[in-house]
């Protein structure tokens, strides 16, 4: 089951679906619309799609699909109906997408030993907490949830290969 979900055509699906998702739920709702409107689910739907990858190059190749597409859709939401978007929040998310697999190696490596994978854990977890803070005015309870899956899933979860 992995294996049909965690490739490129799946995941520019539902980074399709995703940003279609996230977009309506900006429009009619305020919590839900908030949470993925942060950068704190999608680094951990990229940690999901990374350390779940075979192999460090799939992981490059799996997760450009899912960020390009969940922009794609939820941009091309925004303007067909006519919502409110920044020509600065495209640039930025799209420059993110375009770093996403060299991101997306390293987080890889977090499930493999040493210090540089512990390095880069704490790395992860330290820029989802920061964005929150810093880009989005504070930590949210379920910030505090999805900090604590990433965590989880970081430091304590088994990933087999």
């Amino acid at each position: 089951m992995k294996k049909y979900i965690i490739n490129p055509i799946s995941l520019f699906i539902i980074g399709l679906l995703l940003g279609i998702l996230s977009r309506l739920l900006d429009i009619y709702t305020q919590n839900l619309g908030n949470i993925f409107s942060q950068m704190a689910i999608w680094i951990l739907f990229g940690v999901l799609i990374s350390i779940y990858s075979h192999t460090k190059k799939q992981a490059m190749i799996n997760i450009l699909p899912f960020c390009l597409g969940m922009l794609g859709t939820y941009y091309s939401v925004a303007y067909f109906n006519q919502g409110v978007y920044s020509k600065t929040f495209i640039m930025a998310w799209t420059l993110f997408a375009l770093c996403s697999p060299i991101l997306s190696y390293f987080t890889w490596m977090t499930k493999e030993k040493g210090l540089l994978s512990y390095i880069i854990r704490i790395g992860i977890v330290l820029i989802s907490i920061l964005s929150s803070l810093i880009l989005f005015d504070g930590l949210r309870i379920y910030d505090f949830i999805i900090d604590g899956l990433l965590i989880y899933i970081l430091f304590f979860k088994k990933i087999i290969r």
